[in-house]
């Protein structure tokens, strides 16, 4: 009595272990490289500290009440003229630079996540409409999508900028335009390799509807090279932006972005005032660098055949 009643009280402990060792595996794998590892605490800390930015900076640099200009291109560890140390340094126009990399951070971000984001929900509908429909709308659709891959990212975001003007949202609708090809041909190539499984043809068989096929069956399976490329190009976006924005066509001035402060400070450059341009331009390289060190790890676990 007291046997039966304890195995029917460890069956629950003994399934809830087996429900979560797929996720603890992946997790293992994931943390067995060290340098994944460091890129992924890189980018938590990137993402906290720019989330925590209006509380854990001395001023908000874009704010005209907080900044003084006599504050401008002090050296890294002066003291402000409102008596806080600036460790970074500051601009020309006073801005302390530990703050303006802060707030440039959640502009470059939220730039990069938001158009990596809505090019991939674009290019995820477009991709599958090709590999399911086939025929002569898959060809149209790759056509279209073989296209917009034979022109530069950059080039496409250019003469959209050129076009539609300065301002966050003018860059995000850009950086779509110009992404969404690289995940309609990731989608279309994984669905295509489920679209001829023969369950996918023993659903169709049992009449089970067209979006049920491609939303249950189908798009799961599309996933895994989706999250590696979304990882990716979420890095690309960003620095991007900050391409276009240092180039003076991307972000207005007024505006917190890392290669807008970059492009403040390339003129003191040859003055010796490195520090305009470089705190800003390691953010840049360090929150680049992390996301595709981790994208290209997520692609080794996801796909061990590609593990070097």
């Amino acid at each position: 009595m007291t046997d039966t009643t304890a195995t029917e009280t460890a069956s629950p402990a003994a399934e809830a272990v087996d429900v979560e060792t797929p996720f603890r595996r992946f997790m293992g794998e994931f943390f067995e490289s060290k340098i994944a590892a460091v890129a992924f605490a890189a980018i938590v800390a990137i993402v906290g500290l720019a989330l925590l930015a209006p509380w854990i900076t001395p001023q908000d640099p874009y704010d005209l009440a907080q900044v003084d200009v006599l504050d401008g291109r002090l050296a890294p560890g002066a003291e402000a003229f409102a008596g806080y140390t600036m460790w970074l340094g500051s601009d020309g126009a006073g801005r302390d630079l530990y703050s303006a990399i802060l707030y440039g951070l959640r502009i470059s971000l939220s730039v990069g996540v938001t158009s990596g984001f809505i090019a991939l929900l674009i290019g995820m509908a477009v991709g599958l409409a090709a590999a399911y429909a086939g025929g002569r709308t898959e060809n149209i659709i790759m056509r279209i999508v073989d296209l917009q891959l034979s022109f530069p990212a950059a080039l496409v975001a250019l003469i959209l900028i050129a076009i539609l003007g300065k301002g966050i949202d003018k860059i995000i609708l850009a950086l779509v335009v110009a992404q969404w090809a690289y995940y309609a041909r990731t989608v279309r190539g994984s669905a295509l390799v489920e679209r001829r499984k023969e369950y996918v043809e023993a659903a169709a068989c049992l009449g089970i509807s067209h979006t049920r096929i491609v939303f249950r069956h189908i798009l799961p399976n599309c996933l895994a090279p989706l999250i590696v490329v979304g990882t990716v190009q979420t890095a690309h976006a960003i620095s991007l932006e900050a391409t276009l924005s240092f180039l003076g066509v991307g972000l207005p001035q007024t505006t917190p972005s890392l290669g807008v402060l970059i492009a403040n400070g390339f003129e003191y450059m040859m003055s010796g005032r490195y520090w305009i341009s470089v705190f800003p331009g390691l953010a840049l390289l360090l929150t680049v660098v992390s996301i595709n060190l981790v994208g290209d790890h997520l692609r080794d676990v996801l796909n061990p055949r590609l593990k070097k």
